[in-house]
């Protein structure tokens, strides 16, 4: 287009524009992708969007019944008296815990199941691999945390038992903090990581399979060919889905510490969803809660944008 209109310039001839009738061509002639992203739009509007106008309850003393232009404005009241809490340190503290172990154990483990699914050769053992790897993402936490009730606990449990059953003392995998933080982070790699394979192997498709074959011709290995072709072929893929990662570093779920948590372990589990959940829901401080959600957010964006630099002076694409 830049070009067409530098043309019309030299020729002396008014620049070419896009008619609004073409771009209606355009859209009806593949209207039917245009449908399939509305769903997608109206989520990001109605759950990120809308709710954005809310908060400004962070900086008042809101009253549900005065509602959001009814409440007094007192600045940053509600900040002053959430750093002064020593709760919120803990709280913040276990997050970038929990987020920071996740990253190290979770993180590479979709990168290594998609490179030992890519090395199989069997394509229906291929397919029932990936099948079962993917099915943990759809189970809510809700039952994942029965099930980790049943296999871990102390009085019952299955693992306790067959422990029990060679002469051994039980083991307090659910109400000893340390023990309990191995449990969190490795039902966190069976939840995620089939599911996070998708990205990768997706990627791995990418690879021109000349590349592959040129090595085979110079006596290239497996594991060489792997380590030369494969893993710089999905580099840009892994440095993206990691400066995602780091962005989400003070965000944490609810579902998974709340249901896997427990009296006995709240040095660790508890976390700033959990805050939120009891100080603006059970306490209704929702102006704290509020201010709370906005730090966390604050936070999440200065490691985006801190990673994405990082990225970009490695030589990486990164994310804008």
């Amino acid at each position: 287009m830049n070009q067409s209109i530098a043309e019309s310039k030299t020729k002396g001839l008014p620049p070419k524009t896009i008619k609004p009738k073409r771009i209606a061509k355009g859209i009806w002639k593949d209207y039917q992708l245009y449908l399939l992203l509305l769903l997608p739009i109206a989520y990001f509007i109605i759950f990120k969007y809308v709710p954005m106008y809310g908060a400004g309850i962070a900086f008042q003393d809101y009253s549900i019944f005065k509602g959001v232009s009814g409440s007094e404005w007192i600045g940053f009241e509600n900040f002053k008296e959430l750093f002064a809490m020593s709760q919120f340190y803990t709280v913040v503290r276990n997050t970038l815990l929990l987020n920071l172990l996740d990253l190290i154990v979770s993180f590479p483990a979709p990168i290594i199941l998609a490179l030992m699914l890519n090395e199989l050769r069997i394509v229906w053992f291929k397919k029932i691999s990936q099948t079962i790897l993917y099915l943990p993402h759809f189970i809510s936490w809700i039952i994942i945390g029965g099930l980790v009730y049943q296999i871990f606990s102390n009085k019952g449990g299955l693992v306790n038992n067959m422990i029990v059953a060679l002469g051994f003392d039980t083991v307090p995998f659910l109400t000893e903090k340390n023990h309990w933080l191995l449990v969190y982070l490795g039902t966190g790699v069976w939840q995620s990581a089939g599911w996070g394979t998708i990205i990768y192997l997706a990627a791995l498709t990418g690879i021109n399979k000349e590349l592959y074959e040129a090595a085979e011709v110079d006596g290239a290995g497996r594991w060489r060919k792997m380590w030369n072709i494969t893993l710089p072929g999905i580099r840009s893929t892994i440095v993206v889905m990691l400066i995602l990662a780091l962005g989400k570093i003070m965000t944490i779920g609810f579902e998974r510490p709340f249901v896997m948590g427990n009296a006995l372990v709240m040095d660790y589990a508890e976390v700033i969803s959990t805050f939120v959940y009891k100080v603006g829901l059970q306490s209704a401080q929702f102006s704290l809660a509020t201010a709370m959600g906005l730090f966390q957010a604050l936070v999440g964006l200065v490691f985006v944008i801190g990673s994405n630099a990082i990225a970009k002076k490695m030589g990486e694409p990164g994310l804008w």
